[in-house]
């Protein structure tokens, strides 16, 4: 599951671009010599770490001469206090770089941080994401959510039907499905707030069905309508019917996420994984 460098490298160079400009006026003017130097980054709190190799990416697009040796790999949960990097070269450009590398660092681990809370309190079943990412950022912070044990929704909207409320305020959903499936589109997904549209959801053969933020004791009810409507259909055509898959979202936190999870329900997407997601504080040493 390794991150392509070329997919991160226009965020990393927008990044540098955005904080460095035309150079770091402060380090040119008090170190009038560049000198080799040794540093490290530590964390300053326990996380899941992600982000290392878009940090060292940050010191090497800068300065290839830059040594970068990485502690520990994505995934890692590292305690408080622990080195997780240590580099080595350029005094000016490691400072030059410094922020930046922090900055991906602090706002990826944070994703996979929360991400790794969600997954363990929801077992089994799979933790989704959206698309509510920080502008720029999503390739990185949808690898983050991976990293931590979650899974990719759609990446944009070029992916995968999703038929949203705003599509079906002009639309019905039986028509909704219909077109995309006459377009030959898979994996038609369809947002319902209540159980009868989730009845003609099922009838109209959506591949995934969400539950936008249904009560509990609904989510519970249209799993139990699925087998029982499945069941129907199946004895009906005395054959075995593909079951759609059925997914909870909306105002899923924390406190409530195993209970949602216990309901039968397939998949649960979280926004909050990358939309609220607190940053983890890291620092950049330099070895006197």
């Amino acid at each position: 599951m390794k991150l392509a460098r070329e997919k991160a490298l226009p965020i990393i160079m927008a990044a540098l671009g955005e904080d460095v400009g035309g150079g770091d006026i402060t380090s040119g003017a008090i170190f009038e010599k560049d000198m080799i130097v040794l540093a490290d980054i530590v964390a300053k709190e326990e996380c899941v770490l992600c982000g290392v190799d878009v940090a060292k990416w940050v010191f090497t697009v800068l300065d290839e001469r830059i040594i970068f040796r990485s502690i520990y790999n994505d995934g890692a949960v590292v305690k408080k206090g622990k080195k997780i990097a240590s580099i080595k070269g350029s005094l000016k450009n490691i400072l030059t770089c410094e922020r930046t590398a922090l900055n991906f660092l602090s706002r990826l681990s944070g994703v996979s941080t929360l991400t790794a809370e969600f997954v363990k309190k929801a077992k089994k079943t799979k933790i989704f994401d959206t698309r509510k990412t920080l502008p720029g950022l999503r390739i990185l912070e949808k690898y983050a959510v991976r990293v931590a044990g979650g899974c990719n929704h759609r990446m944009g909207l070029w992916d995968q039907i999703l038929i949203k409320d705003n599509h079906l305020a002009l639309c019905s959903i039986e028509d909704a499905i219909k077109r995309a499936k006459d377009k030959h589109y898979k994996n038609i997904e369809v947002e319902v707030d209540n159980l009868k549209d989730f009845r003609k959801a099922m009838d109209s053969g959506a591949d995934i069905i969400m539950l936008d933020n249904m009560s509990v004791e609904d989510i519970r009810k249209a799993v139990k309508l699925r087998c029982s409507m499945l069941d129907a259909r199946c004895s009906m055509l005395d054959a075995r019917c593909s079951m759609p898959e059925l997914e909870a979202s909306g105002g899923i936190n924390l406190d409530n996420v195993a209970k949602i999870a216990k309901t039968g329900v397939d998949r649960i997407s979280i926004g909050a994984l990358t939309h609220s997601a607190p940053a983890v504080d890291f620092s950049l040493e330099i070895i006197p």
